[in-house]
């Protein structure tokens, strides 16, 4: 019993001593949510929905969903041609917003963890963007 409350104790203890990843996550999604009003907000909307034919969604959005690199990417490099997303096609371009590596990553949590989308609690980092090659 001891033992279990010692371990118990150094848990929290540790918990409380060293920010998880879950605070990394919140405090970039923090910031994610001002790049994203900057950034984003004319053309997706305030609560992600886009518009019809035109901006696609990024609530609940297949097209990150099913691959989340693509966030990365389209925010990194900008988008020409088509997609697919939720069903509906969409032929636009979305210029490279010439954000840095730190708030591509800010505002791809803010994005996947907002609108009904979820990340599963996994971060994207500076180091990830970086390292995130444009396909030619």
């Amino acid at each position: 019993m001891k033992l279990l409350l010692g371990l118990l104790s150094a848990a929290i203890f540790c918990s409380a001593i060293m920010p998880g990843q879950d605070d990394e996550l919140a405090k970039s999604i923090e910031r994610g949510k001002m790049v994203y009003s900057e950034n984003c907000i004319t053309c997706h909307m305030s609560a992600g929905e886009g518009i019809p034919a035109s901006f696609p969604p990024l609530a609940k959005s297949d097209y990150f969903d099913k691959n989340p690199d693509n966030a990365i990417k389209t925010v990194k490099f900008g988008l020409i041609g088509k997609i697919k997303v939720n069903g509906m096609e969409y032929d636009n371009m979305m210029p490279n917003p010439g954000l840095g590596n730190d708030e591509i990553a800010d505002v791809v949590n803010y994005i996947m963890n907002s609108w009904g989308n979820t990340s599963e609690k996994k971060i994207v980092t500076e180091k990830m963007v970086e390292e995130t090659k444009e396909k030619k």
